[in-house]
């Protein structure tokens, strides 16, 4: 989802144009890191996965094929002998008892850990493919690995939006998670436009305040969990707009910044998402989907 766009070395689409100031730095190394690989080849930045690193994980949630290559590369440095913690947005973060309830139940029974600790849709045909972020559970179960729910609680999202953060929050966690501090100007507003995009430019505008500050409470949410329980190493499977550098986990992470490592997962027929909002880059053909903006294309709510 676009804030900013740059020229994408890896996009096969024209050149976009207006690269943020403050990504700059940032560019040499994602040019370098951008790239496609087989599922069974390491990227040359995967030895940043090891020790204490916080590797921030992204994805197009429904690319089955980006799957496949986050979760071999993530599997072959478990193998080699890394034991992060592995934090999941699919998991909200009241879940935790519920997480490690089902471990003692079941010890390596995943569908049985996300039959007690996955939030239900609120209507069929929504919520998370749970095909896709299994073996990510299995993968933790097999080796033992800390699973750790990661996202804000839907509900707190959703009352963020109706009412606002101070009357979804109480200021002591407010405070704890760093969400009393200003939000600086430019920030706030590349934060609306990537969710006005991400919903197909259709959002009333008297929405995008508050659905920004539900971001906000969702990724200082994330950085507190990495920051409280990464001294291990952690890795954050997350959508690639928490993950992004310029607006996302990694700017509540500033005191933890040497050990931040952000990895998009991009779609080839991607123009808009930055290669230098993270510091790797990999790409795959993009999913067969239905047009997501076809309904709303079809009857725009009022702007």
């Amino acid at each position: 989802m676009p804030v900013n766009e740059h020229p994408d070395p890896c996009a096969r689409t024209p050149v976009a144009r207006g690269l943020r100031a403050g990504l700059a730095a940032l560019l040499l190394a994602a040019l370098a890191a951008c790239a496609s690989l087989p599922a069974h080849d390491d990227p040359p930045w995967a030895a940043r996965l090891d020790g204490d690193t916080i590797v921030l994980f992204g994805e197009v949630h429904d690319n089955a094929a980006q799957h496949r290559l986050r979760l071999a590369i993530l599997r072959r440095a478990v193998e080699r002998g890394w034991r992060p913690a592995i934090a999941m947005e699919q998991f909200d973060l009241p879940r935790q008892a519920d997480i490690e309830r089902a471990r003692r139940e079941r010890p390596r029974d995943a569908q049985h850990l996300i039959d007690r600790a996955a939030p239900r849709p609120l209507r069929p045909g929504q919520g998370w493919d749970w095909a896709f972020y299994r073996p990510y559970v299995e993968l933790a179960l097999e080796h033992e690995l800390p699973l750790l729910a990661a996202n804000l609680a839907a509900e707190e999202a959703r009352r963020i939006v109706r009412e606002g953060l101070a009357a979804a929050l109480p200021a002591e966690r407010r405070a704890a998670l760093g969400l009393e501090r200003p939000i600086e100007p430019e920030w706030q507003q590349a934060q609306e436009r990537e969710i006005d995009h991400g919903h197909c430019n259709a959002l009333p505008r008297t929405l995008w305040p508050r659905m920004a500050q539900a971001q906000f409470a969702r990724d200082a949410a994330m950085a507190e969990l990495l920051r409280t329980q990464g001294a291990r190493g952690i890795v954050l499977l997350a959508g690639n707009g928490h993950v992004r550098r310029d607006l996302g986990v990694p700017r509540w992470l500033a005191a933890e910044a040497p050990r931040v490592f952000a990895v998009g997962l991009l779609e080839d027929d991607d123009p808009h998402t930055p290669v230098a909002a993270f510091d790797a880059v990999l790409r795959t053909a993009p999913a067969e989907r239905p047009d997501p903006c076809a309904g709303l294309r079809a009857s725009p709510p009022p702007r």
